[in-house]
């Protein structure tokens, strides 16, 4: 049935080029790609578990749910670089779907970050929660930051 919806054909990597819509898989190429992303979501977050397990409870502020989301973020900069930006390095299709959508969004945790602020104002930590709450944005959009143009630093000077 057409829709009338133009699609666009991905480029070598699987994705099509930025500002065009990206072709939908379909049929078995669907149930790959959500295998693919389910195992790394899988990988992602009992990797998560284990390092909040691994950290000690400490004083009660939410120090691994930080550390996570910001070591995450990092590791997303550098997925954007080798996977986005560098058409062929990691030359997988699935490596994005995988690498980025799977393991990171499974290893990083919106969910235990909100629960953690909830905590926060219900102990009465009324300065302590919304410096949690701003603290870990400002820190994952520095660890992106730095995650990708470390990442891109690193890509020029090998290439060289």
């Amino acid at each position: 049935m057409a829709t009338g919806v133009p699609r666009a054909e991905p480029d070598g990597d699987g994705f099509p080029e930025s500002g065009r819509r990206r072709a939908e898989p379909s049929g078995p190429r669907l149930w790959v790609l959500l295998a693919v992303i389910a195992a790394g979501g899988a990988t992602g977050a009992l990797a998560r578990y284990a390092i909040t397990l691994a950290l000690p409870a400490g004083d009660g502020f939410p120090w691994a749910t930080l550390m996570v989301n910001a070591a995450g973020s990092a590791l997303i900069g550098v997925v954007m670089v080798l996977v986005g930006e560098g058409r062929g390095r990691w030359g997988h299709p699935l490596a994005r779907p995988f690498a980025g959508v799977g393991v990171l969004g499974g290893f990083t945790t919106f969910s235990a970050y909100a629960l953690d602020f909830r905590e926060l104002l219900a102990r009465g930590e009324q300065w302590l929660a919304p410096a949690y709450a701003g603290g870990t944005v400002l820190a994952c959009f520095t660890a992106v930051w730095a995650g990708a143009a470390l990442t891109r630093s690193f890509v020029r000077r090998s290439a060289q």
